[in-house]
């Protein structure tokens, strides 16, 4: 069997080149080369699925950024309390001299040496005597010098205590006051012009006295009485009907005085005069109320006063 098909498959063999050679050839193709087969389509790939991507939470995540913490807003009360202190002066003070020259320095001092005359010391390097200064400015306030009036013509110094149309000013000094063991330590008040204003109290002895004086319109220096303020303040009704109170008060201050006085000397001639020895007379237990009511009217004058001057310093 395997013989009989020998003859067959030779034949095959033999035939087969000459079928290729008829078969027609295709453009661009060698003689002999097999024939390209058809190119396959592409494979339709389906589009990809959108993914939306997921939002991170930054606000849960991502930690928050460190601030410092503010202050507690203070209410306008609370601000208003804190700043009490008035704004620093820097301004220098200053050193008038009665040739019309004004000196500024940064320290002015008063020296009153055991020996020598006072005189005043200039940032600690010029001197003045102080007779040839008219006004001058230190610390502790403002001050100028003038001669009293009704006094010699020496010159005091006076510290300025108010500032206005009528300007105040005083004086201290060592006097002494002999009280004869009665009267009022304060006098006849602190602007009745009888010797000023004494402190310290009790009968006798030397006490430091503040005499008060004025100015009118940076005019001559006068005894801050009753009667010089009444003659300076004439162009003022408001100020004449309060210091018409004053004098008013300073009537009845005087009447009590003379009249304590005169039963207090009464009493002690009746207490010593008596048949049956030393017994205080009722007269001196009668002079009590009336040595007390100048303490009394005397600050409602002072008062009557002080409201004249402001009175007329704002012009009313």
């Amino acid at each position: 069997m395997l013989l009989r098909s020998l003859p067959l498959l030779a034949l095959c063999a033999l035939a087969a080149p000459a079928l290729a050679q008829q078969t027609p050839r295709e453009l661009n193709t060698l003689p002999g080369a097999p024939a390209p087969s058809p190119a396959a389509p592409a494979p339709v790939t389906p589009a990809p699925a959108t993914v939306v991507a997921p939002v991170a939470d930054t606000t849960r995540r991502a930690p928050a950024p460190r601030t410092l913490a503010a202050p507690p807003a203070l209410p306008d009360s609370a601000r208003t309390q804190r700043q009490v202190l008035p704004p620093a002066n820097t301004t220098r003070y200053a050193v008038g001299l009665k040739s019309g020259q004004v000196l500024r320095g940064y320290d002015v001092e008063l020296k009153q040496p055991l020996l020598g005359r006072p005189f005043l010391l200039v940032d600690g390097q010029q001197r003045f005597e102080l007779n040839d200064v008219r006004y001058y400015e230190d610390e502790t306030g403002f001050y100028v010098r003038t001669t009293l009036p009704g006094r010699s013509k020496r010159e005091s110094t006076l510290r300025r205590d108010r500032v206005g149309r009528i300007s105040l000013y005083s004086i201290t000094s060592q006097q002494y006051m002999n009280n004869g063991g009665f009267g009022s330590p304060y006098g006849y008040g602190r602007y009745g012009g009888f010797g000023g204003y004494p402190y310290g109290g009790g009968y006798g002895g030397y006490r430091t006295v503040r005499t008060e004086y004025f100015s009118k319109d940076n005019g001559p220096i006068e005894d801050l009485s009753i009667k010089n303020l009444q003659l300076a303040t004439q162009d003022s009704p408001g100020s004449q009907q309060l210091l018409a109170n004053a004098r008013r008060y300073q009537t009845y201050t005087t009447l009590s005085y003379v009249g304590a006085g005169g039963l207090l000397l009464a009493g002690v001639l009746s207490s010593f005069g008596g048949s049956n020895g030393f017994s205080v007379s009722p007269l001196v237990y009668a002079a009590i109320p009336l040595a007390i009511v100048p303490l009394v009217i005397g600050g409602k004058q002072q008062n009557s006063i002080k409201q004249a001057i402001l009175l007329y310093n704002r012009g009313q």
